[in-house]
């Protein structure tokens, strides 16, 4: 059975920072890339980084380019995301998730990802 557990989120005020850790069980941690996702009250969940099987290749969407990285433990089965330089339109529930389909991550798709776990709310005040 996949899980997934994420922790670290908190509240902060704009500028500041946060590690969110999630760790994985149930499936081949290795076999899978692994994404950050996150979703404000109103809105669609949406991808905001992806990490391929190995951690050498990474991306970000746009809104969280250059300020939040991703980075993983193989050998603890975990996914990390720091995020630094947080905005108030930052705030939202953060889950990750493992993609079932592909090892490598392809730009601007999600489709493979899933094995939702409760996530972690983060919270940036102005």
């Amino acid at each position: 059975q996949v899980q997934v557990e994420e922790s670290g989120g908190g509240s902060v005020e704009a500028g500041g920072s946060l590690r969110l850790s999630c760790t994985a069980s149930g499936f081949k941690f290795d076999d899978a890339a692994m994404g950050w996702f996150r979703q404000a009250p109103g809105k669609k969940r949406e991808g905001i980084a992806c990490i391929n099987w190995d951690g050498d290749q990474r991306f970000y969407t746009d809104s969280v380019e250059g300020r939040f990285t991703v980075s993983r433990d193989n050998n603890k089965n975990t996914v990390t995301l720091q995020m630094a330089s947080l905005k108030p339109e930052d705030s939202a529930i953060y889950y990750c998730a493992r993609d079932a389909m592909s090892a490598a991550c392809h730009r601007g798709s999600w489709y493979g990802f899933g094995g939702w776990g409760q996530g972690t709310q983060v919270t940036v005040s102005s």
